[in-house]
């Protein structure tokens, strides 16, 4: 595994993580049937460094794997502050492109499929609408919007009050002090994350702070093959949640495969291997 470091503006430093593949390949390489590199992008608040089981299974499936850092998370520097001003549109904007350039750097001959976990999810559908047609396809494991109505019962209201207190918190705090939460805070995050965060969970609509195009209507005509997989356990990505992020997508050739084993929102990142198996089929059957 090969580590290079990126850069953005703000002087923010962003690892990403390069695993060739090592398995065996149904089709030679050539410029008509390129090889498949799964670009990983973390939930809020995990680091790169724990998808590194996942992308290691993958490439000994015969896929090139990367795996991004969401700025101010994992091994990204520095920590999230009252200085920190980046929120979904930084990230897809910014991030991504940078991301993929080190992929595309070393992995000239292979197409980029978007794995994106739960909030990585969120921010790889918005880069599929920027880029139009320069992916492969998606893959959403345990990832859908926070909008209130996808939930059930006391989970609805919820997830109204919770995000909107912790975009209260963080624009006192001037950032979101996570890591002094010791169930689901997430980590340190900027105050405009946490903010774009609770306004898709009250309004449901992708309307990032600083955004220079119209999310909501660019996705709504992708047309590009999206894997959704929801997990049984997982009760901040319910089927409804998830439903609601690929039902902004009417365009797209949609598979969805619902993971029975109780692993929750995280546990298939440890013990993937039944969850790369649905996504090697889906990624052959190209």
């Amino acid at each position: 595994m090969e580590t290079v470091p990126i850069q953005v503006p703000d002087g923010s430093t962003i690892p990403v993580r390069l695993i060739p593949a090592e398995g065996q390949h149904r089709h030679a390489v050539t410029p008509d049937a390129p090889r498949p590199v799964v670009v990983i992008v973390p939930g809020l608040g995990v680091p790169g460094a724990y998808y590194e089981l996942v992308a290691q299974q993958l490439a000994a499936r015969g896929f090139d794997a990367a795996i991004g850092e969401l700025r101010g998370n994992g091994d990204s520097r520095p920590r999230p502050s009252p200085t920190s001003t980046y929120g979904y549109h930084e990230l897809v904007s910014v991030d991504f492109p940078a991301i993929f350039q080190a992929v595309r750097d070393r992995f000239p001959a292979s197409t980029p499929y978007l794995l994106g976990h739960s909030m990585g999810g969120q921010l790889a559908v918005m880069y599929a609408a920027r880029i139009r047609g320069r992916l492969g396809g998606l893959i959403l494991v345990a990832s859908g919007t926070p909008y209130y109505r996808g939930y059930r019962g006391l989970f609805s209201p919820g997830m109204l009050f919770g995000t909107a207190a912790a975009s209260l918190t963080a624009s006192v705090a001037g950032f979101w002090p996570g890591d002094r939460i010791t169930v689901g805070g997430f980590g340190p995050q900027s105050k405009v994350l946490i903010s774009d965060w609770a306004r898709l969970a009250r309004t449901g609509r992708f309307v990032p702070v600083g955004a220079d195009i119209d999310y909501e209507e660019r996705i709504a005509r992708l047309k590009l093959p999206v894997l959704s997989i929801t997990i049984a356990g997982d009760e901040l990505t319910p089927r409804g949640s998830a439903e609601h992020l690929v039902g902004k997508m009417p365009a797209a050739e949609l598979t969805t495969w619902h993971q029975p084993e109780r692993l929750g929102h995280n546990g298939w990142i440890p013990d993937p291997n039944s969850t790369v198996d649905r996504i090697e089929k889906w990624l052959r059957d190209r």
